[in-house]
């Protein structure tokens, strides 16, 4: 199998808009100030060199991105060079006509910037809540995101399938400005995942929030097999992380601010999956130096991703995910410019 050329590693943040602020006690008032600090948070990362910046999609009362195409467009018109993504778009419960207009109007609005990363979604509410079958999961994602495919593709679409009724041929508007507008395939663990993207030559994002990074490797290699088997050039076939993380000026000060927080959002998860409460003693080892969490100073966490990037024979994108842990928004802030000062000079330095 051949690797994939050397390459500058892209640095950059994804947010679920997290309903986190407690100044009022109307929750109204409190997603409005989130929301705009959000995009101000965007702003920031931009005016600190990082390379983009990706919105979640969930649908219930802690998150505020059910809506990512609205919150990255109010974001391009204050930036000009960041890159705007989903991360992800749950492609299962969406239609892939409006996503596509959606995101090229996005693309269009920001002179070329936008992306999306689509996948299924690690939570099932938008499955009721429009009207669908959980039962379905795979087969609606495989076959909405072979209709976006074609959509990006042809101007004027004919397709049938299960799900959605058939196109005979109408046309799809607006065109982006880039051709094609960038999509990326939003993955967890499941080797399926890993192939399909392969064989269609999409560029990959991992989600690796828990364990040891370097374990997903035999996944990877799967997806860049599986693209050269098709055809497609390793050049095409980049690799990014999905990584929960945060920066202070040591690491002590980064792990004491960030886990009270992750401790209570992992643990209320937990409770839905059947997990475990979450322990300072498994948080301190996936801090370490093989473990997901990208949680440290700034010198410790460029040489993470340097590390973490080798185990899995070179990445293209690494995407922080800071705001999981409910942390205010002047911590995140310092994070952001620490991030964009600090760390990606260094793995760019390196990489």
């Amino acid at each position: 199998m051949q690797l994939p050329p050397r390459r500058t590693i892209e640095i950059g943040l994804d947010s679920f808009a997290t309903a986190f602020r407690k100044e009022s006690t109307d929750f109204a008032v409190d997603a409005s100030a989130s929301l705009r600090d959000l995009v101000t948070r965007i702003a920031h990362a931009e005016a600190v060199g990082l390379d983009h910046f990706g919105i979640g999609e969930h649908h219930r009362r802690d998150f505020l991105d059910s809506a990512p195409p609205v919150i990255l467009a109010a974001a391009a018109a204050k930036t000009s060079r960041i890159r705007l993504t989903s991360a992800v778009t749950v492609l299962s419960a969406a239609d892939p006509v409006r996503v596509f207009q959606q995101f090229a109007t996005l693309d269009l609005l920001s002179q070329g910037r936008a992306e999306m990363v689509v996948g299924r979604g690690s939570f099932i509410e938008s499955f009721p809540l429009f009207g669908l079958q959980l039962k379905d999961y795979d087969s609606l994602f495989t076959e909405k995101l072979d209709l976006l495919l074609k959509i990006r593709a042809h101007e004027h679409v004919t397709w049938s399938g299960r799900h959605r009724p058939a196109l005979t041929g109408q046309g799809v508007y607006p065109r982006p400005l880039q051709n094609p507008l960038p999509v990326w395939i939003g993955v967890g663990g499941t080797p399926e995942s890993f192939v399909r993207a392969g064989t269609l030559g999409l560029p990959l994002m991992v989600a690796i929030i828990g364990g040891e990074t370097r374990r997903f490797r035999p996944l990877v290699d799967l997806y860049r097999e599986a693209g050269a088997a098709a055809g497609h050039a390793p050049a095409q076939l980049k690799v990014g992380v999905h990584a929960l993380g945060y920066v202070a000026a040591t690491t002590e000060q980064a792990a004491e601010e960030f886990f009270p927080g992750y401790a209570h959002a992992f643990t209320e998860v937990g409770k839905e999956r059947g997990w475990p409460p979450v322990t300072r003693a498994h948080f301190n080892s996936l801090i370490g130096r093989h473990g997901a969490l990208l949680v440290g100073g700034p010198d410790e966490i460029a040489q993470k991703i340097l590390e973490h990037s080798a185990a899995l024979g070179g990445i293209s994108r690494l995407s922080f995910q800071m705001d999981v842990a409910a942390l205010p928004h002047a911590k995140l802030m310092q994070a952001i410019t620490l991030l964009g000062e600090r760390v990606a000079p260094l793995v760019r330095a390196t990489a």
